[in-house]
């Protein structure tokens, strides 16, 4: 795909750098002809007046010799012969043939004669003996003077521009073929039974449409798998009333041969089915370790949790905000332990804040981060150090009841970690880094968009506000 966008970049760009290269080549080309051509006529017109009062050959050699190119040996004038028994008067430089004179004398206007080296401009001119004709030789050089600078540049420019279109093109193309290659390679690890390989969904709209749906496969394979393997466990469960009815029957068999055939056959039968319990235990531990290090889509996690806290919002007069998690934003986290991550920063606001404070959430996508900004309107936290100092303890004696313990946690598992400082609320604001790369991120990365929209405050029924009030009860800690 790279390759081919620098071949259509590259034919298309040619295409365009000759069809408008060689028009204006041929322009300059003819520009150059009619300047030199121009010049000459003005260099014969200049000597006009001078033929239409006299033809005295001193005073010709004298306005020839003042004349724009001097006395350089380009411009002749052939005066015609005064009278019967005069003879006609050639001055300065002469290269046309006399047929060529005579052919300008009759047509009565300027015109062009080949010369060796050039070409010479004949420009008739009425005297009172007759038409004499001025002469301006024009070399060959003058008529492309200039041309093959002007061919230069433009060549430079059409390069200068197939050059610029290439390198264009390549990184178009390599910005498209990146992420697919990103999603065929995950592809293939999922396919080879790596189910914990997630997709960074980023490039153009399709490409994230199609990382995002891959994403999504992963996560549902994962819990297929999970289901999967739980039903053979309780499935093996099963077996075991069974089991215990003939190895009971087995034991009232007696002695000999086929008893003891019958009670060996049920402990081996014990034994597999002993086997595949402990085999599906640890497949579905497994799956669960993967999936938790799979990660999840914190923006909807987000948005879960926001739906929920809204309705306990509305109870209390709250305004909640949210801003970042109109597209997918992946974080190396399993999902359970976000929410509750999540679940502990809005409890701290309902606890620790008077009814009708307002709150939001952003959600910051930056190059090697995601950063959680939870912010209150309330009165602030006087000593932000000392209170991610007890926070650390776990709620002991010095807790503030912030419940930091398991945000810090979180974020520290992958790499950030968690600052308490102002929002621009006015009041609190706990920003938690989960590095995406093992590494804190720069506090000059890029952030992602800023877009806020209002969380409708959905009518939840009775149980579910006492369920978000029992959560506030219990967050705190």
């Amino acid at each position: 795909m790279r390759w081919a966008l620098v071949k259509v970049a590259l034919a298309v760009t040619t295409m365009v750098v000759v069809a408008f290269a060689v028009p204006l080549g041929l322009v300059v080309k003819e520009m150059a002809s009619d300047r030199a051509y121009g010049g000459a006529e003005r260099q014969a017109a200049a000597l006009g007046p001078v033929l239409a009062i006299t033809t005295d050959r001193t005073q010709l050699e004298r306005a020839l010799a003042s004349a724009e190119t001097g006395p350089g040996g380009r411009i002749g004038i052939h005066v015609p012969a005064a009278g019967k028994g005069g003879n006609p008067a050639e001055i300065g430089a002469r290269r046309a043939a006399p047929a060529d004179v005579a052919a300008a004398i009759r047509l009565g206007r300027a015109s062009i004669a080949q010369v060796s080296g050039g070409t010479s401009l004949l420009q008739p001119t009425a005297v009172a003996s007759g038409i004499a004709v001025v002469e301006v030789y024009v070399p060959d050089d003058a008529l492309t003077n200039g041309v093959a600078t002007s061919w230069a540049v433009l060549a430079g420019v059409g390069l200068a521009l197939v050059i610029g279109s290439v390198a264009v093109a390549d990184r178009l193309g390599t910005r498209m073929v990146r992420p697919a290659e990103r999603l065929s390679a995950a592809a293939h690890d999922l396919g080879r039974g790596d189910l914990g390989v997630r997709v960074q969904e980023d490039g153009p709209k399709e490409l994230r449409s199609a990382a995002s749906a891959f994403n999504s496969m992963a996560d549902q394979v994962v819990q297929l798998l999970a289901h999967e393997r739980e039903l053979a466990a309780d499935l093996s469960h099963r077996l075991r009333t069974p089991l215990t009815v003939l190895r009971l029957n087995a034991a009232s068999l007696g002695d000999g041969p086929a008893a003891e055939q019958t009670r060996a056959a049920v402990e081996q039968l014990e034994r597999e089915v002993d086997q595949i319990i402990r085999t599906a235990r640890a497949q579905r531990e497994h799956t669960v370790q993967v999936a938790a290090a799979a990660g999840c889509d914190a923006a909807e996690v987000i948005r879960e949790r926001m739906n929920f806290w809204s309705a306990l919002a509305e109870d209390e007069g709250r305004t909640a905000r949210v801003a970042g998690v109109d597209r997918p934003v992946r974080v190396p986290v399993a999902r359970p332990d976000l929410a509750a991550a999540l679940d502990a920063m809005l409890g701290n606001v309902f606890r620790h804040t008077p009814e009708g404070t307002a709150f939001a959430v952003d959600v910051h996508n930056a190059d090697d981060a995601v950063i959680v900004l939870v912010s209150d309107a309330g009165a602030g936290i006087a000593d932000p150090a000392a209170a991610l100092r007890r926070g650390h303890g776990g709620g002991g004696d010095g807790s503030t009841g912030l419940g930091l313990d398991i945000v810090r946690q979180l974020a520290e598992a992958t790499g950030g970690d968690v600052r308490i400082g102002r929002s621009v609320l006015g009041g609190t604001e706990i920003r938690v880094w989960l590095a995406l790369d093992g590494r804190r991120p720069h506090p000059g990365a890029r952030r992602g968009h800023r877009l806020r929209r209002r969380i409708g405050g959905g009518a939840f029924g009775r149980r579910g506000r006492r369920a978000a009030r029992g959560a506030v009860s219990g967050a705190g800690s």
